[in-house]
């Protein structure tokens, strides 16, 4: 008798947990009195502008689509029927350096970045007096890219090392054709070059030579993808998120698998790509727990957060 009534006891414990959970899953994903005028001044890096679009839209219950941009016709971007100053002052895109400054300096409220703070950056917040709240709400990676003419998949680690400290310079050296590899790197404190340095060589180990914009250093992700299209021997690195959703066909360059992993959207969520990384939303600690951007933090961080963040593309945390 007492085993059964223990039994029925865990069974409902179960049913009220699902229930709850459930619950949880069904959620709206919305704020009480936010509104046009009392939205958070949101910035980012390049690759989190959709996002941040996306966000404001649902939010604020106007309606968006992915459009090519309509000057250049090249890349992609989401468009919004939100009005047209209210994407101007609330929704920016400053790259990801730029960001950081603006929330330390209250130009921004809350950003969303593909990389963590770089040491330069947080000498600035210590120098301000001010910290930040870096929280995880999506994975990304970086990924390696070359023109489709080339004929290399994949490259090791180490190759990828070899390759960026010119202790490998020909293509024939792993595996490819015998031509001088042009491997291109972006400017200090850029998002992607932050990444590179995080994940694949510290910035002490890189030469010179290749920071330099007389040689491979590049000021912008669309120029460098520009410049893999163009160049068969040419070697560059991007976000996985820019390069599927943003670039898409606009410049075509194929993904490297490396230590013979693709990077997919699989291989992200369970982290066997060896380059992934997290996407962070970033407030300062000083925030009032009441205000719009801590509420948005907060709501990043729910089911519905989460079923957002897919929606757009990214793979949630």
């Amino acid at each position: 008798m007492y085993r059964f009534s223990l039994i029925s006891v865990l069974v409902l414990s179960a049913i009220l947990f699902c229930t709850t959970c459930k619950k949880e899953d069904n959620q709206p994903f919305k704020i009480e009195g936010l509104t046009l005028e009392n939205f958070p001044l949101m910035d980012g890096s390049t690759s989190t502008d959709p996002l941040v679009r996306i966000i404001a839209s649902k939010l604020l219950r106007y309606n968006y689509e992915w459009q090519k941009e309509p000057l250049r016709n090249l890349l992609w971007e989401i468009h919004t029927d939100l009005p047209d100053e209210f994407v101007k002052q609330h929704l920016k895109s400053s790259q990801t350096h730029n960001a950081f400054i603006n929330l330390i300096d209250k130009k921004a409220d809350i950003i969303l970045s593909a990389r963590a703070m770089s040491p330069d950056e947080k000498a600035y917040s210590d120098e301000a007096g001010v910290s930040l709240i870096e929280t995880p709400i999506a994975l990304d990676a970086l990924i390696f890219v070359v023109n489709p003419a080339n004929r290399i998949k994949s490259l090791t680690h180490k190759q990828i090392q070899d390759i960026y400290t010119l202790r490998t310079t020909n293509w024939n050296e792993v595996g490819g054709n015998s031509a001088l590899i042009t491997p291109y790197v972006r400017n200090k404190n850029s998002g992607s070059q932050e990444l590179f340095e995080t994940l694949v060589l510290p910035a002490e180990q890189i030469p010179d030579d290749l920071l330099n914009e007389d040689n491979w250093m590049i000021l912008s992700m669309q120029p460098l993808m520009a410049s893999v299209h163009s160049n068969v021997n040419g070697l560059g690195y991007t976000p996985y998120y820019y390069r599927e959703y943003i670039i898409r066909d606009a410049f075509t360059v194929n993904a490297l698998a490396v230590n013979g992993v693709n990077p997919d959207k699989k291989t992200i969520r369970n982290r066997t790509f060896p380059y992934t990384a997290e996407v962070y939303a970033i407030i300062r600690s000083d925030l009032d727990k009441s205000s719009m951007a801590y509420k948005i933090r907060d709501l990043l961080l729910t089911s519905a957060g989460r079923d957002v963040i897919t929606e757009s593309g990214y793979v949630p945390y």
